[in-house]
């Protein structure tokens, strides 16, 4: 009878012991799910230059040239009638102290009509590359060189 109570026992005791060992399991995953989903985020940066820039154009002060730079490294221009698109790359300068940032853009489609500066000229193609001069963080200028020399063009920040 001894023999029988103490199996008896023990199968209640090892149950026991298993449900709460199942119950701990449980809650370490549940511990582990909450701690990924928390550390799931990601944080990405945009590029200074992502926005809207405005351009005036000294013989037209009536007509403003636009730059909408994006976050997928898209851009499209529209100056008077003309509108283009194409891709850009902005390189921030690894030391500003030495150098200016730079910018490459590549114009993919130009509607060939009439810009701000009485211009009819297919861009299609064309690729350019730039020196920006941030004399504030809503203006920049347009250089030739990375001293910062021959600027030839003032852009204001319109939308963020």
């Amino acid at each position: 009878m001894k023999i029988a109570y103490l199996t008896v026992l023990l199968m209640l005791s090892s149950s026991l012991v298993m449900a709460a060992d199942n119950k701990n399991t449980t809650q370490n995953s549940e511990a582990k799910n909450q701690v990924e989903a928390v550390n799931s985020f990601r944080v990405t940066t945009r590029s200074e230059l992502v926005g809207l820039w405005g351009m005036e154009i000294p013989t037209n002060k009536k007509c403003v040239e636009y730059y909408n730079f994006k976050s997928n490294n898209d851009v499209v221009i529209k100056s008077g009638e003309e509108w283009s698109s194409g891709v850009y790359d902005y390189q921030p300068a690894q030391d500003p102290n030495v150098q200016i940032p730079a910018l490459i853009l590549q114009v993919k489609y130009d509607n060939n009509q009439m810009d701000c500066s009485g211009n009819i000229q297919d861009q299609t193609g064309e690729i350019s590359q730039y020196f920006v001069k941030w004399k504030s963080p809503s203006v920049i200028n347009f250089c030739a060189n990375d001293q910062a020399q021959q600027c030839f063009a003032t852009l204001r920040r319109v939308l963020p």
